[in-house]
């Protein structure tokens, strides 16, 4: 026992402790200098805005900074984008990366998916507007056809030929709509209003599918109910027509001296 002390207290065997300690030490630095020179340790990059660009314009844009980019989705469709472009990207632009990280994009779609054209016939302007939207369609000129019934959708045209419903498009394509000029094609006698209330008159054009026009109470009127109509622009008579739909204007008194 006392030889083993007297070893481990000896000069020697201190000096070979501390050879190796220093040893492990040194290994231990050398290590970690490798590791932060392999890991460019500290350096890092700023990532590229590549949103809006096409895929094509990528390559070269990406020349010397030490990025990789793959596309992760090319299934999105959006009308207001040209194919191929990148919608999306992971890392965000400005995150801060180390050389040769990859960087995955969302691009549009190369060829616009297919889809059946939805069934617009006797919808409104607007309300086919909204639903062409939500097909991801466009809306491109309207066509104005005598019919009664005003801004309704008549049918719809893609390239000059009429489109039905359930056809087979291309989304993003615009098509021009047909729609009623709320004017009838057929023409009609002008009806005598003379003498009639405002309800008993609209009562009658309702009949002839003609609209009223203006409605002008003159300055003895106390009471339009009980108003009455004494003069209508056109005024009647049998060789005078107007168009189904069109308008007659109305001017209505309770002075008798004008109603005669």
């Amino acid at each position: 026992m006392g030889t083993k002390a007297a070893f481990f207290s000896s000069s020697l065997f201190l000096k070979h402790l501390l050879a190796l300690i220093g040893t492990v030490l040194l290994i231990l630095f050398v290590t970690y200098q490798w590791l932060d020179a392999f890991t460019n340790h500290g350096e890092t990059i700023s990532v590229p805005d590549l949103r809006g660009m096409k895929v094509s314009e990528i390559e070269s844009f990406l020349a010397g900074k030490q990025l990789e980019v793959k596309i992760s989705d090319s299934s999105v469709f959006i009308v207001d984008k040209q194919p191929g472009t990148v919608i999306d990207q992971d890392p965000a632009p400005n995150d801060k990366v180390k050389e040769g990280r990859t960087v995955y994009i969302t691009v549009t779609r190369t060829v616009p998916p297919q889809i059946k054209f939805p069934d617009l016939i006797d919808v409104s302007h607007r309300q086919a507007e909204a639903i062409l939207a939500s097909y991801g369609l466009k809306v491109g000129q309207l066509v104005y056809k005598p019919d009664l019934a005003k801004d309704a959708v008549l049918g719809a045209l893609l390239n000059g030929a009429e489109l039905k419903p359930g056809a087979e498009v291309t989304k993003g394509v615009t098509v021009d709509l047909v729609l009623g000029d709320g004017i009838g094609s057929t023409d009609v006698i002008v009806p005598r209003l003379i003498g009639l209330t405002l309800d008993e008159a609209m009562f009658v054009l309702q009949g002839s599918n003609i609209n009223p026009g203006a409605v002008v109470y003159d300055v003895s009127v106390r009471d339009t109910n009980a108003a009455r109509v004494y003069e209508q622009r056109p005024a009647p008579g049998d060789s005078v027509f107007v168009r189904q739909g069109e308008a007659i204007d109305l001017f209505l008194t309770q002075s008798s001296e004008k109603l005669k």
